[in-house]
């Protein structure tokens, strides 16, 4: 329920004999779409004809059974559901990204963000590359092609791709033969892939996305290895593997990932109900009933009922068709999706000392207008607790966050921001316990730069938004 948002979902398929692939797609986007609200598309690859539709939306409304009869059959999909951390919420930068050119046509889908995008941005329009959208995305779709002119396949093209780009990127890449997939040498952002029982594959940003479609998992694509799906079945390409720290975000534990999924060997909703577990041991408050806000907070709130013998209950009813509050654009829309997303259930807190348990605290807008709620509702005691520590710096690979500028916690103590938001008492996660959420083994390595400071890459030198454009269509 924080004021975040993650930046995309990213599914590729390979079939050996041709299938429905628009459907698998669908299930697979739908069952992404918490990864992006602001846009989808799929594209589905026929004896290399590629039929492409993308548009603004959720993937139910860009793709009525009509359009999904249309794409029909194919041998090789890729989709997207987006929230652009680069680049405004517009069609052209809706992915995925199809590009023509003389050594054929690929397309392309990306989960991430680069931190050096202006550089090569700046760089390639030198050279004559003229842009058609605003994301960093075309930016990578232009290094492979333009390696591509002179290397003897797409995946070394890609190979080739990956010296020069910097930062967060999860791809998937189709060609008119092959489905290929690779993640940056620090692993910021999950992907992984598992087979179908038909022996086809399928390559997702969560293994939720994999269960969507019957595919049985296999396991993660490690950092900076390239895969390469074709009639000859799986490829793997590991000359990037090893080369830098791994760095998975942290967050996609306590916010961004299904609780269905898997990392690491670990379910999400096992991380975050061990995540309301050590913050219980480390924030303990003396209160009646402990509560979470939907969705995320849900399994961090029965982890801290566990270790600390206060009860559980619901404490909140949530409207399923408001879209998620971190992942609306400007802070006025997420103010009004608060109170259109929740309400309280006065049964729960009236007369009663609340422990309430959200993933994180960011800006505080949020916090605020929910503790005011439960105060309303009759609560005498709130005590906010997250399950994430406090959001103390920009994040450069993904997660919208890009100055210290709103930051609640910046220069404050838990006690001012307690009195800011309404709270009786803040508490947060530490950031040694958040990286043993996925298990006691810290050293897999975990990005928690937007905790503590520490970047795993050079720190880019524009962080705006809409840096690639001089003006914003409102």
């Amino acid at each position: 329920m924080s004021n975040l948002h993650e930046e995309c979902g990213v599914f590729g398929i390979y079939v050996p004999e041709e299938a429905p692939l628009s459907h698998y797609v669908y299930a697979g986007l739908t069952a992404l779409q918490h990864r992006g609200q602001e846009s989808c598309g799929m594209v589905v690859n026929k004896e290399g004809l590629f039929s492409v539709h993308k548009a603004l939306g959720l993937v139910n409304d860009v793709f009525p059974p009509a359009v999904l009869d249309q794409l029909g059959m194919g041998s090789i999909a890729i989709g997207h559901a987006r929230y652009g951390t680069t680049g405004g919420n517009e069609l052209s930068n809706v992915q995925p990204i199809v590009v023509n050119h003389m050594k054929g046509h690929t397309a392309l889908a990306h989960n991430g963000n680069l931190t050096n995008a202006l550089e090569l941005r700046s760089e390639l329009e030198a050279s004559g590359s003229i842009f058609h959208s605003t994301s960093d995305t075309e930016v990578i779709s232009y290094l492979i092609t333009r390696e591509r002119l002179t290397a003897s396949s797409i995946a070394e093209a890609a190979s080739r791709a990956m010296n020069k780009i910097e930062g967060a990127y999860s791809l998937v890449i189709m060609s008119p033969k092959k489905l290929i997939a690779l993640r940056d040498e620090n692993g910021f952002r999950p992907l992984c892939y598992g087979v179908l029982p038909d022996g086809g594959y399928v390559v997702a940003s969560e293994s939720c996305a994999l269960d969507a479609v019957g595919a049985d998992y296999v396991r993660e694509i490690e950092p900076g290895e390239i895969m390469i799906f074709d009639r000859e079945g799986v490829h793997s390409i590991t000359d990037h593997c090893g080369k830098r720290p791994r760095s998975l975000c942290v967050f996609e534990a306590v916010y961004f990932a299904r609780p269905d999924s898997k990392m690491d060997g670990c379910t999400i909703h096992q991380a975050r109900v061990r995540a309301g577990q050590l913050l219980a041991q480390e924030c303990p408050a003396e209160a009646d009933v402990v509560i979470g806000v939907p969705d995320s907070g849900l399994d961090a709130a029965l982890g801290f009922a566990q270790e600390s013998g206060i009860p559980y209950e619901m404490g909140f009813v949530k409207n399923k068709y408001i879209a998620r509050t971190f992942i609306s654009p400007g802070q006025g829309n997420r103010e009004q999706k608060v109170n259109l997303k929740l309400n309280p259930i006065a049964s729960t807190v009236a007369g009663k000392r609340v422990v309430l348990i959200d993933d994180s605290i960011v800006r505080g807008t949020t916090s605020k207008r929910i503790v005011k709620t439960l105060r309303d509702a009759g609560a005498t005691e709130i005590h906010l607790r997250s399950s994430a520590p406090a959001f103390l710096n920009p994040c450069y690979y993904g997660t919208d966050v890009d100055s210290r500028e709103n930051l609640i916690a910046v220069n404050r103590t838990n006690e001012e921001i307690a009195a800011i938001i309404g709270a009786d008492s803040v508490g947060y996660l530490s950031v040694d316990s958040v990286k043993r959420l996925l298990g006691d083994t810290p050293e897999k390595g975990y990005c928690t730069a937007c905790f503590d400071g520490c970047y795993p890459t050079p720190e880019p030198t524009d962080t705006r938004k809409y840096r690639f454009t001089s003006s914003i269509t409102i």
